[in-house]
Order: structure tokens, then C-alpha cells, then sequence
């Protein structure tokens, strides 16, 4: 058998765990039942990433990645600035309802995250590069239309994406609920009110 390198390896063991934890759950993915998904030694696995937590670690690296790619894809380069949230939150809630096992996934590792010290980095990345793409599209969605932001583009984009997250957990916790086309254009507006300086936090706070 023709030898692989661990370079060529390294994709293969994380699409394999990634359908192996997609399809069965966090706790099903040992090394061991990774490398039964492959068809390759557990050694394989131990020698590409040194521990459970290094694959681990490059499967929420590779997660966040695809999550950062569609986020980008989603934004319109021609739109105006509600135009482009509206865009924006549209695309991205269709992901969630066509890839919803990924976002599971996603969520259930950061959950680990929480409690294993090897994947806090991990976690914390996911969390910044999200936010920075995010606040990247506010900011350049504002200066192209001439949209003046009341609120610093990082607030509005943590705002969104807080919002965001909440409909997603609701979409996970109760999938047999219709499409959350409400709470979608509730949220839309309520960033486009904070950008806009029409919302305001200290009375959002005070409720």
C-alpha cells in the first residue's frame, strides 16, 4: 500500500469525524471509531494530530472556516445597508435549516470547549473570527453605501450575531417549530435600528 503523509491525511481523518460526529454525536468520536470511519489505523489518528483534542481542535479550525466562507458568500456587494442584513441574516438562517447537523456539531464542540482546557483556544478563535467577518461586512457594507453607523461596527455585529445564535438554538432544541421567519425580521430590524442609533441600550437594558 502506497504510504500517505500525515499533509494528505489531515483532511481526510477531519471529514471523516466530521461525518462520524454529524451523524452519531460528539461522544461517538473517539480516535478509535474516527479511524474505523476512514478505513485506517488508530495510530494514524494519534500521529496526524497527537491527541483527540488536536482533531478535535482542527475539526471546529475547519467548521468555523466553512461558517466564515458562507457568512462571506452571503453578503451582496451591490445592496444597501438594511438591504445587506436582511441578505445577510436570510442566507445564513437558510444554511441553518439546510446544514442543520452541522451547526449542531459546531455547537456541541463548543460546549466541550467549555470544560477542556486543549480546546478553549479553539473555541475562543471561533468566536473572534466569526464576530470579525461580521463587523468586516458591517463596515465595509456602510462605508460603500454611505451608511453612517451610530454604533461601532463591532457592537452591531456582536448584537446580530447574539441574536443570531439564539434563533439557532431554538431551531435546534425544537426543529418540528415552522421556519423562524418572525424572530428573523425582529431581529433584522433591531440591528438596523442599533446601527442606525434608533435603539436604545440603555432603556433595552433597563427590560
Amino acid at each position: 500500500m502506497a504510504h500517505v503523509s500525515a499533509a494528505e491525511r489531515r483532511p481526510q481523518l477531519i471529514k471523516a469525524a466530521i461525518a462520524l460526529m454529524t451523524r452519531e454525536g460528539v461522544a461517538a468520536g473517539s480516535t478509535r471509531a474516527i479511524a474505523a470511519e476512514l478505513g485506517v489505523a488508530q495510530a494514524t489518528v494519534h500521529y496526524t494530530f497527537g491527541t483527540k483534542e488536536g482533531l478535535y481542535r482542527a475539526v471546529m479550525e475547519q467548521l468555523t472556516g466553512d461558517l466564515i466562507a458562507r457568512v462571506e458568500r452571503a453578503a451582496p456587494q451591490d445592496a444597501g445597508f438594511e438591504e445587506t442584513i436582511t441578505a445577510l441574516a436570510g442566507a445564513l438562517w437558510r444554511t441553518v435549516e439546510e446544514e442543520t447537523s452541522g451547526y449542531q456539531l459546531l455547537t456541541e464542540l463548543a460546549m466541550l470547549a467549555l470544560r477542556t482546557p486543549g480546546l478553549s483556544e479553539a473555541r475562543t478563535a471561533h468566536y473572534r473570527q466569526v464576530n470579525e467577518v461580521t463587523e468586516r461586512i458591517l463596515t465595509e457594507t456602510a462605508s460603500r453605501t454611505g451608511y453612517t453607523l451610530a454604533q461601532p461596527a463591532d457592537l452591531v455585529a456582536r448584537f446580530f450575531l447574539s441574536g443570531f445564535d439564539g434563533l439557532t438554538m431554538q431551531r435546534l432544541y425544537a426543529p418540528q417549530e415552522p421556519a423562524e421567519s418572525t424572530g428573523l425580521r425582529a431581529l433584522t430590524a433591531a440591528t438596523v435600528a442599533l446601527a442606525g442609533g434608533r435603539l436604545d441600550l440603555a432603556d433595552a437594558t433597563d427590560h
